[in-house]
Order: structure tokens, then C-alpha cells, then sequence
């Protein structure tokens, strides 16, 4: 396939609300646009066009043709489509990963079913992020506006983390005033985890790490369109030893599954009507919190009002501080909070604002969250594991395991 070469061309002013002081110090970034569609391609490149410190390092139109075009286009970041011919979005992607190529890679999906299933499968496979395609039912200024706004602060955020991890000692780091190991509270109830950007990758590699008979609940925030939700529940759960599926108004929480927040839809815990009975899972709609529905904040807060110090948090990679006023609470109720460590997340922003703020119990590279969060609930009695190949169970069958908890939920 041939390559397009024309870096650079279409460019015009930085997009609206970028912040430039940021950038000082920034070498311009090279972005690389795998696409099929000619249509898609130079909308894409007119999206690039809206920052004078991006480039286009060139086009191509299938992943093959990409991957024989790194050595000599030395992109910093790839926007990857996801159905093409030759070599699909999924392939390249694992290819590149397989080389040993960590460069950022943000999907671009359509919202079929389809493409928002292929998509889910990418992020759990190493891609960094994604983006939806524009419907086509607005103008094409529109759809570049639209998709600039959200495609640039990405592809900046992605590629300074990259040039950080790659730098000799550029790397966030602590200082001493950073607590990482301090004593853990209290007995975990409940473990709640917020997540962004390479969330579904973090979750990936975490969620196995958890037993068939985990005696906790597991709750989680992903930032992550609500067409893309179900489809990844559905993914995890067949990677995990635990049931995984997308939360619903009114369940109660049970050790031994793991509900996720559905996009577009806060989710918050209920107390319990009564003593010995389970909390349960409230949806709301109410107003975005730090741009954000789900929130990790509005998660936290509310199981911290809930199960009190009883909760133990977890904030892994992620653009911006959603999680942090949340973690907060916590802490104010006596709960456990982790955070992920800079060298392991894509990006270290909602993690980084945690730790920084001094909020973290423990700050542990991924591969070590998870048999910590077993360590830690294994003060709790075990609970018999939830028979996955069951989907007809009861409310009652699932919430059995609540009796079997050393200290009360609430």
C-alpha cells in the first residue's frame, strides 16, 4: 500500500481549550493514520491539522502496510482502524505488541456492535485508547471539531507518558514524603477500583489474579462509552475466575462477583433496609463529575458513606484526577486506598493524584496489586465460589456468601 508522506499538511491552529504553557519544552509529535477509508483518513488528517505541534507522519490503509512503514516513518502515536482489509485493526495491534513496540495506540471505531466488540478486544489486548468515528449525520467541520476535542488531548497525554517512561530518569518518582507502605485499617468489605485510559489492559492482567472464592465484592469504574460496557464485562468475564458483568439498578452485592459501572450512568451503593441484608447497586443519571459519567469520585464517595472503613479503593492508569476527591473520602472514613505506580501505567494521571496528594496506602506497580488486594482480604473468612455456568441463579443463591463475612458490610 502506498504511504503518504506529506507530514504536516493541513495544519492550523491549536484546537479550542488546548493549554499550551503545557507544551513548553514539547518536541512535535508524529502521528501515524491507518485507515481504509480515504474519507476517514483526511478527516483525521484535518483533526491532526488542528495543532501546530502535531504531524502527520504519513497514511496508510491497511495494518500491514502500517507495520512495514515504522522504521521508516518513526511515528510517536498510531490511530488504528479497526476493520480493514489485509491486516485488521486486531492484528496489527497484537503484531506490533509482539514486536516488542510499545508506541501509544488509540482504536478508531465505529459504534456497531461489531466495531465496539472488536474494540473492547483491542484495549484488553494493549491498545491505549480509542475514539468513535463521526456518524456522518453532521458537516465534516463539525465531526472535526468534535473528534479534535477529543482525539488531541488524548494522542498529548499518551505520548508525554511514553517520553517520560523512556527517558532516563524522567519518570514521576516519589519522595520520601510519599507514604507507599503504610498499615492497612481496616478489614476489607468491599473493593472498589476506578480506571481510564489502559484501564481495560490493567484490568486484564488484575482481575485473574483474584480467586474463584475471593470473599469480597468487587465494584468498578472504566471510562468507557456505554455501548462498549456490556461488551466488556462480557470479555473479562471470560478471562477471570470470577462472574463479571455490567451493574444493574438494584442488585445486591455478593462476594465473588465483580459488577461494572455501565457508560453513561453513575453508579453508587445503597445501604441495606436492614440489618444482615446486602447493599445494593443504585444507576443514576445525574450530572457528569470531572467530565465524567461514571465517575470514580461519585463510586468512592458513595461506598465510603455505605461500608465506611470498609473499603478498600483502587485507582489504576488513567488521564485526570477522577478518583481523587473520592479517595479522600475514603481515607476520611478510615478505608484503604491503593494507587498504581507511574512505571506501569499508561498514563499517570489519576493514580499520580492520589499518591501525590499523599492518599495511598500502598503505590505498587500492576503486577502486584492484585496478590496484595488477596493478601490484604484473606483476613476475611472464604466463601464457596460462584458457579459461573449458572446464569439462572437467584438473588438469594448469590448473596448466600454475605453471612460468611468476618465483620459486617455496613
Amino acid at each position: 500500500m502506498r504511504v503518504n508522506e506529506r507530514a504536516g499538511e493541513g495544519r492550523g491552529d491549536d484546537c479550542k481549550g488546548d493549554r499550551k504553557g503545557d507544551r513548553i519544552g514539547d518536541a512535535r509529535r508524529r502521528v501515524l493514520i491507518v485507515d481504509d477509508s480515504a474519507v476517514m483518513r483526511s478527516l483525521l488528517r484535518a483533526v491532526i491539522g488542528k495543532d501546530a505541534a502535531l504531524e502527520v507522519a504519513g497514511t496508510v490503509a491497511d495494518g500491514a502496510a502500517a507495520l512495514a512503514a515504522l522504521d521508516t516513518l518513526r511515528p510517536d502515536v498510531m490511530l488504528l482502524d479497526v476493520e480493514m482489509p489485509v491486516m485488521d485493526g486486531l492484528t496489527t495491534l497484537r503484531q506490533l505488541r509482539a514486536r516488542g513496540n510499545r508506541m501509544p495506540v488509540i482504536m478508531c471505531s465505529s459504534l456497531t456492535q461489531r466495531g465496539a466488540r472488536i474494540t473492547v478486544e483491542a484495549l484488553s489486548s494493549g491498545a491505549s485508547d480509542s475514539v468513535a468515528k463521526p456518524n456522518g449525520q453532521g458537516s465534516r467541520e463539525a465531526s472535526v471539531e468534535a473528534l479534535a476535542a477529543e482525539l488531541i488531548p488524548k494522542i498529548w497525554e499518551l505520548t508525554r507518558a511514553r517520553a517520560a517512561a523512556t527517558r532516563t530518569g524522567a519518570a514521576p518518582a516519589f519522595s520520601a514524603s510519599f507514604p507507599r507502605r503504610e498499615p492497612i485499617p481496616a478489614v476489607p468489605a468491599v473493593v472498589v477500583i476506578g480506571v481510564s485510559t489502559g484501564g481495560p489492559a490493567a484490568l486484564a492482567a488484575l482481575l485473574p489474579a483474584l480467586p474463584a472464592a475471593f470473599p469480597l465484592p468487587v465494584v468498578i469504574v472504566q471510562h468507557m462509552p456505554e455501548h462498549f460496557t456490556r461488551l466488556f464485562a462480557e470479555r473479562m468475564d471470560t478471562i477471570t475466575k470470577l462472574r463479571v458483568r455490567e451493574a444493574a439498578e438494584g442488585e445486591p452485592l455478593a462476594p465473588g462477583t465483580v459488577w461494572i459501572a455501565p457508560g453513561g450512568r453513575h453508579l453508587e451503593a445503597f445501604a441495606p433496609p436492614r440489618a444482615g441484608a446486602p447493599a445494593t447497586l443504585h444507576l443514576s443519571e445525574r450530572p457528569a463529575e470531572n467530565h465524567c459519567r461514571p465517575s470514580v469520585d461519585v463510586l468512592f464517595h458513595s461506598f465510603a458513606r455505605v461500608y465506611g472503613a470498609g473499603v478498600l479503593a483502587v485507582v489504576l492508569t488513567g488521564m485526570g484526577t477522577d478518583g481523587l476527591n473520592g479517595c479522600r473520602a475514603v481515607r476520611q472514613r478510615g478505608g484503604t486506598v491503593f494507587a498504581q505506580d507511574a512505571a506501569t501505567s499508561t498514563v499517570w494521571g489519576m493514580p499520580g493524584a492520589v499518591a501525590q496528594a499523599g492518599l495511598a496506602h500502598r503505590v505498587l506497580p500492576l503486577a502486584a496489586i492484585g496478590p496484595e488486594i488477596v493478601r490484604i482480604a484473606a483476613r476475611v473468612r472464604p466463601v464457596a465460589a460462584l458457579d459461573k455456568t449458572s446464569e439462572d441463579k437467584t438473588s438469594e443463591d448469590k448473596t448466600s456468601g454475605d453471612k460468611n463475612l468476618e465483620r459486617a458490610a455496613v
